[in-house]
């Protein structure tokens, strides 16, 4: 399957340095060859770069590497292809427009028989379950709150109850951002750290290279990096427990849900709230 890497930070900072390391899987450490893409929001809007060759090869994954652009939110993909072929349409991130903001999103993991209806507000481009999840996670957002743009908190309900729903269907680990704050959720596998003053050096696990992160921040500086395997040898990552939701602003984790966890704790206490089934649930 496929690797996340997200960022969420205090103030604007590249990802230059975990960009590198995240892009050898593609190719030279792991084999998640089948495209890549990378999103960097700028207040509402973002840069979105996709390609469908590996992120070892691609022209446009070196200038990532070398070209430190900096963003409050970025969310990058490496892809392993378990649905759809290895088109441009079918890279991640994926992008959409809603209540006058780009919402990026991108996933690991692979939903069997995953076609609920939409209402046709969002429509997928390519051929994957992940950009179907992600139109009918945005599909859920329109439902709930129509045109008027919610609160983050708000957002993260909703994201907290359609979730779960989806992983019903298999695994389900992704990262969304709409620019103001970065959702993830995890059934399986992702990592997160919050760098931080006073800042220490950070060691590459699939590169021979290593950043004193004292040397190139200020006190103001919190960046938080969110990731399917851990990046750095010298760092302590934070494992999601199945079917977690956090959500990160300003550099830091700020709303915590187990949602997998709570629903099998309150089916335990009463048989009455069984699961739903696949067939019901939409």
């Amino acid at each position: 399957m496929c690797q996340l890497l997200g960022m969420n930070c205090a103030t604007p900072t590249d990802i230059t340095f975990s960009f590198r390391g995240f892009s050898q899987r593609a190719g030279v450490t792991s084999d998640h060859s089948d495209g890549f893409g990378i999103a960097f929001f700028e207040d509402k809007a973002c840069r979105l770069f996709v390609d469908n060759q590996s992120a070892v090869e691609s022209p446009i994954a070196e200038l990532i590497r070398n070209y430190p652009i900096k963003s409050r939110n970025v969310i990058a993909h490496i892809r392993k292809a378990t649905q759809g072929k290895i088109t441009l349409e079918n890279s991640h991130p994926f992008i959409r427009e809603l209540w006058g903001r780009h919402w990026i999103f991108a996933h690991n993991g692979d939903l069997h028989e995953f076609n609920p209806p939409l209402t046709g507000r969002f429509t997928p481009v390519g051929n994957t379950d992940s950009e179907y999840a992600f139109c009918y996670l945005l599909d859920q957002l329109v439902e709930h709150f129509g045109y008027n743009e919610p609160a983050i908190e708000e957002i993260f309900a909703v994201l907290e109850d359609v979730a779960p729903k989806i992983a019903e269907y298999g695994t389900f680990n992704y990262c969304l951002s709409n620019g103001q704050a970065l959702f993830s959720y995890a059934t399986t596998k992702l990592h997160w750290l919050v760098r931080e003053y006073p800042f220490q050096p950070a060691q590459l696990i699939d590169l021979d290279v290593e950043v004193d992160f004292s040397h190139v921040t200020t006190p103001e500086d919190r960046v938080a990096v969110i990731t399917t395997e851990p990046l750095t040898h010298n760092e302590i990552w934070t494992a999601y427990q199945p079917g977690e939701m956090i959500l990160f602003q300003h550099g830091k984790p700020v709303k915590y849900a187990f949602t997998h966890i709570e629903r099998l704790i309150r089916e335990a206490k009463n048989p009455e709230l069984k699961r739903v089934t696949k067939a019901d649930q939409y």
